[in-house]
């Protein structure tokens, strides 16, 4: 069952803290059939319903390891994708909003990836040169066509042993749908950017020459994430005449020059556990989603430490967003009713291909 408006509209009318005492008391009543997975992006006002907090394929491993009947994820909607794909055919995973989507996941279809694979046909054997390599952050389908094509699933903690391992096996990469993950993980391995094409979906053969594509070692896809376009290298210039002695901190989904400019860059748990082990009193400046920085803005207090955002533009991930209070308490309240509303279903053989992938990644970072 998929949301009704008009099941939905006495929701919609509740404030947040009447929402927040119906969730804990469906919480409650719901017991130990019931998983909240929080992403590190959401909004604090549903954040903390959550019984795990992390990135998606934390989550999704905690959920499938755990008892619970109902997994419902607040995130977007390729992180309940996960979520199905690694739980037991027992559990089910369920999305407040099914509208929670991703812009960056949208960049990169199975149809255009499907097309670019044929195009680079006529130019090589791209069944023995190249690796497809998807970034966690894409649909359940892309998953899957990287299971099919021999290729693997990555995070950002582990883009780089990843790409060494694709690299052992042929000489190119496909990467998609993040260009920068692709792009500042390929930098740390030393590999030169003019060895790291860009493929523009919208332009015949990508908008590469033949010999581009020969020469190249990653063929990146034209995709991004929009909140981290917002960082620019001015900004950080900026905040280190402020701040001389503060330390800037990037998620590598940010541009090469952001990363090229800031002193470390890493996943969320990465910037959370860098900021959390720093020095008493120490300044930073950090490059990712509002929510998360605002978090340890609040949290860092105590400690003198100062926690700032890289933008002076608020932008925060706008469809994880729309998972709100009143979406997660109408959700939980229908579970009360032996009533599942929003569960996300990879149909089967999207999800073995995909779970080939997958299974393949966790085996590489073993």
């Amino acid at each position: 069952m998929v949301a009704n408006p008009l099941e939905l509209q006495p929701y919609s009318q509740l404030d947040d803290e009447n929402c927040r005492q119906r969730i804990l008391a469906a919480k409650k009543a719901l017991g130990d059939r019931l998983i909240i997975l929080g992403h590190h992006y959401q909004r604090d006002e549903v954040f903390e319903h959550a019984d795990f907090s992390g990135d998606s394929l934390k989550l999704s491993r905690e959920a499938a390891n755990s008892k619970a009947e109902f997994i419902v994820f607040c995130g977007v909607h390729f992180m309940a994708e996960v979520a199905d794909i690694l739980s037991r055919p027992d559990q089910v995973a369920i999305l407040p909003d099914l509208s929670a989507g991703c812009s960056m996941a949208d960049m990169a279809d199975l149809n255009k990836v499907q097309a670019a694979w044929q195009e680079l046909s006529s130019v090589l054997d791209p069944d023995e040169t190249i690796t497809p390599i998807t970034y966690i952050n894409s649909d359940a389908n892309l998953k899957a066509f990287c299971g099919d094509h021999q290729g693997v699933v990555c995070t950002s903690t582990n883009a780089q042993t990843i790409l060494e391992w694709a690299f052992s096996r042929r000489e190119k990469v496909l990467f998609f749908p993040d260009q920068h993950l692709g792009r500042n993980t390929g930098a740390k391995m030393n590999i030169p950017l003019e060895e790291m094409v860009v493929w523009d979906f919208d332009k015949p053969m990508g908008g590469l020459t033949e010999a581009e594509i020969h020469n190249a070692k990653i063929i990146l896809w034209k995709g991004f994430c929009s909140v981290h376009q917002m960082f620019k290298p001015v900004q950080i210039e900026k905040y280190r005449k402020q701040f001389p002695d503060g330390k800037v901190i990037s998620h590598p989904e940010s541009s090469y020059e952001v990363c090229q400019n800031s002193d470390y860059v890493g996943s969320t748990e990465y910037i959370i556990n860098q900021i959390a082990d720093s020095e008493p009193g120490t300044d930073w400046l950090v490059g990712t989603e509002l929510n998360l920085v605002n978090r340890l803005h609040h949290q860092m207090k105590d400690q003198g430490k100062s926690v700032k955002f890289m933008s002076p533009t608020i932008c925060m991930c706008s469809t994880m967003f729309r998972i709100d209070p009143q979406h997660l308490a109408w959700v939980l309240e229908n579970l009360l009713d032996d009533n599942v509303v929003n569960q996300i279903t990879v149909p089967q053989q999207v999800a073995n291909s995909a779970r080939v992938a997958l299974k393949r990644m966790l085996d590489i970072s073993a």
